[in-house]
């Protein structure tokens, strides 16, 4: 198999169901997307809208603007999430309900139709190759490994990775907390340091990885002060938050650290990440020393943290 038979594949199959579709103005008021995203909820007991960003392979935004403009239009309602405060959970109104049976409805009498042009003996075969190209693709509703539940596992840098983690901590620093370029330069000159001269029995990197895709990041590398280690550049992208992402590459850095000796563990934040500093705390770091500094074109308060590896064993 080739990559031109997906793309062949992919075209045949987009201009059908275009023509299935919109020729009938079945998503109408809606576009493609909305319906999509009508369908989801109608089909969840609970969902929030990083759920449907993952399942749907939707930009943020993008689906921001879905949400607010349904929203606006009665169709949805949005509340905390029961399972994370940190996010929203979204609803259907009735209003919204009666919507998506609507689209259904219009959905299964266009499929009806073209099921209808397709000879009845071939119809088993049809539907056991779609099954199949669903579960090998990864569809967990076809039983295969869905790529938006795959499992997250921690592993050691591929060529590129290093790069990925300068451009994301910038990328993601900038427009979270509007730091500049002086800390993508900074993050660069750690990444760089540990490329170039590091000690694979002393010093470590972590990707957090989902279905191929990095999702975090940490390093372990030496610290100045004999017997101790520093904890640097932890990183989870906003997609993966609240999934523990976060509380397994500090437990994989204590665990290293620990077991190849080192007496203390550091570390070096700002208090404006508060996600980051209520993961520390809970992981047995102690705040050692705090100053406020001018840096990433922000006033900011640079806090120390320290873990005894020692005590914390005990």
């Amino acid at each position: 198999m080739t990559v031109q038979d997906v793309r062949a594949f992919n075209r045949f199959y987009t201009n059908l169901i275009g023509a299935l579709d919109y020729g009938r103005h079945l998503y109408a008021p809606y576009t493609l997307t909305e319906a999509r995203v009508l369908y989801e909820l109608a089909h969840s007991a609970d969902t929030d809208a990083a759920d449907l960003r993952a399942d749907l392979a939707l930009d943020a935004g993008y689906l921001s603007r879905i949400l607010n403009r349904f929203e606006e239009a009665g169709l949805i309602e949005r509340a905390p999430s029961a399972k994370d405060p940190r996010r929203r959970r979204v609803s259907l109104t009735e209003r919204g309900r009666s919507a998506a049976e609507l689209l259904d409805e219009r959905a299964r009498d266009s499929v009806g139709t073209l099921l209808g042009g397709v000879d009845p003996g071939a119809r088993p075969r049809l539907a056991e190759a779609m099954h199949t190209i669903r579960t090998i693709l990864g569809d967990p509703r076809a039983g295969g490994e869905g790529v938006g539940r795959a499992e997250v596992v921690l592993r050691d840098p591929h060529p590129g990775d290093l790069g990925w983690i300068v451009q994301r901590n910038a990328a993601l620093y900038a427009a979270e907390y509007g730091w500049n370029t002086e800390y993508e330069g900074l993050v660069a000159r750690i990444v760089a340091d540990y490329a170039e001269d590091h000690d694979p029995h002393l010093e470590r990197v972590w990707i957090a990885e989902r279905a191929g895709r990095p999702l975090g990041c940490v390093m372990c590398v030496r610290d100045d002060a004999p017997g101790t280690a520093r904890l640097r550049l932890l990183l989870v992208e906003p997609e993966a938050r609240g999934l523990g992402i976060g509380d397994r590459l500090v437990t994989a850095v204590i665990d290293f650290a620990r077991g190849v000796g080192y007496r203390d563990l550091v570390l070096w934040t700002n208090d404006v990440l508060s996600a980051a500093r209520r993961l520390y705390r809970r992981h047995g770091f102690v705040l050692s020393a705090e100053k406020p500094h001018r840096s990433f074109g922000r006033d900011l308060v640079g806090q120390d943290w320290r873990l005894d590896l020692h005590t914390a064993a005990e």
